[in-house]
């Protein structure tokens, strides 16, 4: 009766994280769809075509988890090694630095693009500073931009931001990004090794393809 007891606690807490991962993943997908579609402002194609991977984290707090600190869980993908398509996505988790003039309390749906390989290998690593390990600067917006500014072309990572139907460039100097173990191996299975997800080895789950699909579709450049 105690085994069942325990096997059923286990059973119940796979299946809340199941739903708990989709729903981010639905949330990710709706972020990213919306923003590309604000008229003469989202980010630019050219960027967009020109990005290794791509980090999304929809609804970062401020304040909420971590009194007078930032906090925010999403996903990020990388291009297929044959640049045919994106990966599979894994589970990043935001953590500190500055989410630039946003009103204090504000939930901030956060965008980044990583745009070399340099920029990739820190992603594929457990842990990163933006600023420290990585350099990074507020994006442009515009359909296209040439919005080519020393930042910009030096960065390894650009990031937007969106907060009460205000999108811009954000800058995110200090945060931390770090891997997501628990949601990586509620979609893929224990001991699973995130690389090899960014690096395509792993089939999309279900729960993301939507989200994936919209990467393929944003990503490419027009009547292309």
């Amino acid at each position: 009766m105690k085994r069942l007891l325990i096997a059923s606690v286990f059973s119940c807490l796979c299946v809340y994280a199941g739903k708990a991962e989709e729903e981010r993943l639905k949330a990710a997908a709706t972020v990213l769809q919306e923003i590309m579609a604000i008229e003469d402002k989202a980010i630019p194609q050219d960027l967009f075509s020109k990005a290794r991977c791509a980090i999304i984290i929809p609804g970062a707090k401020k304040g909420g988890f971590i009194v007078g600190a930032k906090y925010g869980r999403g996903f990020a993908a990388c291009r297929m090694p044959d640049n045919q398509g994106w990966t599979a996505p894994v589970g990043v988790r935001i953590e500190g630095g500055s989410f630039g003039l946003q009103i204090g309390g504000a939930e901030v749906d956060i965008v980044m693009l990583v745009m070399n390989q340099s920029g990739m290998e820190r992603l594929l690593s457990s842990k990163f500073t933006i600023g420290a390990d990585a350099t990074g600067a507020a994006g442009p917006v515009g359909r296209s931009t040439s919005a080519q500014t020393d930042a910009t072309m030096r960065a390894e990572i650009l990031s937007w931001s969106r907060s009460r139907g205000i999108f811009g460039g954000l800058t995110l100097q200090g945060a931390t990004m770090r891997e997501d173990r628990s949601v990586d191996e509620a979609l893929y299975g224990a001991g699973v090794d995130r690389r090899e997800v960014l690096r395509g080895k792993r089939s999309v789950p279900p729960a993301a393809k939507e989200l994936v699909s919209l990467l393929n579709k944003y990503s490419a450049y027009p009547n292309k």
